[in-house]
């Protein structure tokens, strides 16, 4: 029997395009938790919102965070509800045809 694709949301993808645009860190866990990880990251660090941060927990498993000017958040969240961040809607693209310029003679 065939298996039926997952839909693919329109609106996470347009969350993921926009997160493409933001800074990303790639870190290890080590022995804390990967959210703990990250908080001490960007403190050590003074990173600035908006920034993902990739946390790596083992060979297998990588965490994705969000830092934005609200706190940490998990990065599906984020690409599911891009436009709940003031940080990101600088990065939207608009949407909607582009005008087209008409030569005149």
């Amino acid at each position: 029997m065939a298996r039926r694709r997952k839909r693919k949301s329109r609106r996470r993808q347009e969350g993921r395009r926009i997160l493409e645009h933001v800074p990303q860190y790639s870190i290890e866990s080590g022995e804390e938790k990967p959210v703990t990880a990250a908080r001490k990251f960007i403190q050590a660090e003074n990173i600035s919102p908006p920034a993902l941060l990739l946390v790596k927990r083992n060979e297998h498993t990588t965490d994705r965070y969000f830092w934005a000017e609200k706190g940490l958040f998990g990065a599906q969240y984020v690409e599911e509800n891009h436009f709940l961040f003031p940080s990101l809607r600088t990065l939207e693209a608009p949407v909607g045809p582009e005008p087209v310029a008409v030569a005149s003679r």
